[in-house]
């Protein structure tokens, strides 16, 4: 009969040699003997989290810690499963335990850094991945999660310095490269940035499409059929697929794929031949491009950006509709989004709560109609004593297809403030005037210290001083629309 430290030698060669499900096994077996084993409970809950059994994993790792509290590795790995939860606060303070019982443990410092990133503590993030570095200097990781740190403090040549200070010690780590990519987009530096932003398909986050067929060079078409396949958001497909006209004139026939609700909005930009439907059989094509790898392919710079809007359109019909039904309203019309995707990692900084619009509420002619769909509009109760919002959102896109009511109300609207969300790209697409509040640290797309966008001659940006500050931006929106006010009624200051 085997011993359990035989058990335990078989059970971790299983783990080495990534048959995880065995040793879990292996680990459950001995635990039947020996249920007292701390150490036996911490490596069980590794298992579960390598086989994306959180729950298990955390009920593990509890237990090893109720066991043998003193003993820190199970709090750190706590910590790593809590964080994949959500559970940000209780990862934070379990990373601190871990640390609390060893202070050298680099790895927890790591951690810990990367959550107070995510919970948006940027300074106390800062420092808990300099003490990494610390303790282990050639901490390639800790390196680039530094850069990440810097990139949202806003210091930019921080940030780039940490980068390379990983990608000296790991030439080919795709996270940094990627990371780079994003920060040299976001100084405006196109040339090397989107060349870099290629890197994204060695990154774990995306996964690459697998095709027969050859990936597009950017020569000339020829006739041939080229898929524009949609990679990331809906907001992404909406800005990128500007190209599907440059594609047309390169010699092809366009075929855009893309989820099924986009296509009533999509089949209304120039050079669109045939839509596909995301996830479903494509349809015959010779070559293929990611949306966002054609900035890349055209050699696209900040000068050459493709800006003419409108590129896409509203129904007709559904612009009448709305203009019966609006038209007749007098005030100041504003259509206002405040909430992204609660699911997206960065919904907590570009997202803000819908009483910020009290400040803008307060100037004399305003009118607010909301285009919220889904989560955000419980907020519409809860502020109905402070501000008058007509609820428009409950009523759009249900049946003509993803925001074709709400580009027809758009035209409607003396302006749109939306966070950095879909509703935002519409409104740029269409040309229709759109304020994004953004935050401090905002996505890369909006570059740095920039007022306007390069994408949406449109658009105007309006950016947080300080990360989680947005009564500011509202109280500088508030005096703008005034002014505007002000101007369309012909008063002069």
């Amino acid at each position: 009969m085997a011993t359990i430290s035989d058990a335990l030698a078989l059970a971790w060669q299983h783990y080495q040699a990534g048959a995880v499900a065995r040793a879990e096994q292996l680990y459950r077996q001995v635990l039947q003997t020996d249920p007292a084993n701390a150490h036996v409970w911490g490596m069980l809950g590794v298992m579960c989290h390598l086989q994306r059994k959180p729950a298990d994993a955390v009920a593990a790792y509890q237990q090893a810690i109720r066991l043998q509290p003193q003993y820190a590795p199970p709090y750190c790995n706590l910590g790593i499963t809590l964080r994949e939860l959500g559970r940000l606060d209780e990862a934070i303070a379990s990373y601190q335990q871990a640390i609390r019982l060893d202070p050298s443990n680099a790895a927890a410092h790591n951690n810990l850094g990367n959550a107070l990133l995510a919970r948006g503590r940027l300074e106390e993030a800062a420092n808990a991945l300099q003490e990494a570095l610390r303790l282990k200097p050639d901490y390639v990781e800790a390196h680039n999660n530094l850069g990440n740190v810097y990139r949202d403090l806003g210091r930019s040549a921080d940030a780039l310095t940490s980068i390379e200070n990983a990608l000296r010690l790991r030439p080919d780590y795709p996270e940094a490269r990627f990371n780079r990519a994003i920060e040299w987009l976001r100084q405006g530096d196109f040339e090397r940035g989107w060349p870099e932003y290629e890197w994204r398909w060695k990154y774990k986050e995306f996964v690459p499409r697998q095709f027969a067929q050859p990936a597009w060079d950017g020569s000339p078409l020829n006739g041939r059929r080229i898929l524009l396949y949609a990679e990331q958001g809906l907001g992404d497909a909406i800005q990128f697929v500007r190209y599907a006209k440059l594609a047309h004139e390169c010699g092809g026939q366009v075929i855009v794929e893309c989820p099924k609700a986009l296509h009533p909005l999509l089949r209304t930009c120039p050079g669109v031949d045939e839509l596909a439907v995301a996830g479903c059989p494509s349809p015959p094509f010779d070559v293929h491009a990611a949306l966002l790898g054609l900035p890349g392919i055209f050699r696209t710079t900040l000068a050459t950006a493709p800006a003419n809007v409108p590129y896409l359109s509203a129904d007709p019909q559904l612009v009448e509709k709305w203009g019966r039904e609006l038209r007749p309203l007098d005030g100041f019309k504003i259509g206002i989004n405040w909430q992204g995707n609660p699911s997206q990692r960065v919904d907590q900084f570009r997202s803000f709560a819908l009483h910020h619009f009290a400040s803008l509420g307060k100037v004399p002619g305003v009118r607010f109609f909301s285009l919220q769909k889904g989560p955000g509009t419980e907020q519409l109760q809860k502020v109905a004593d402070r501000l008058t919002v007509t609820d428009l959102g409950s009523r759009l896109d249900e049946g003509a297809g993803a925001f074709m009511d709400t580009a027809a109300v758009m035209h409607h609207l003396d302006l749109v403030i939306s966070a950095c969300t879909s509703i935002a790209h519409v409104a740029g697409a269409l040309g229709v005037a759109v304020w994004v509040p953004l935050s401090y640290a905002a996505d890369f797309r909006w570059m740095k210290n920039r007022a306007d966008s390069p994408w949406y001659p449109s658009m105007r940006l309006f950016r947080q001083t300080q990360l989680g500050r947005w009564q500011d931006v509202f109280d500088r929106i508030a005096w703008e629309v005034s002014q505007l006010i002000d101007a369309k009624s012909g008063i002069r200051g």
